[in-house]
């Protein structure tokens, strides 16, 4: 059965990602790579139990639905990120 609810937002607002990656990586380029100067707020969230991977979540004010979708999708697209949420 396929949710076919659609999210309804008030924009602006904010949003939070969490994003997943290799503990040796320096989050706070990759993020600054992606949203250059855009405001946002990071903060670690778990390590593996190995310590090889980090989780952050990660907020920042989006504008619009097609702003939240393209951050989400910069995000899982590059390449020192794992996972997205």
């Amino acid at each position: 059965m396929a949710n076919t609810k659609e999210l309804k937002l008030d924009y602006p607002c904010t949003w939070q990602y969490k994003a997943i990656l290799e503990a040796e990586l320096n989050i706070k380029h990759i993020i600054k790579e992606i949203l250059d100067e855009r405001e946002h707020s990071l903060r670690k969230s778990k390590n593996s139990k190995q310590g090889k991977y980090e989780s952050y979540t990660l907020s920042v004010l989006v504008h619009s639905d097609d702003d939240r979708k393209m951050i989400f999708e910069t995000l899982k697209q590059h390449k020192s990120i794992k996972f997205v949420l």
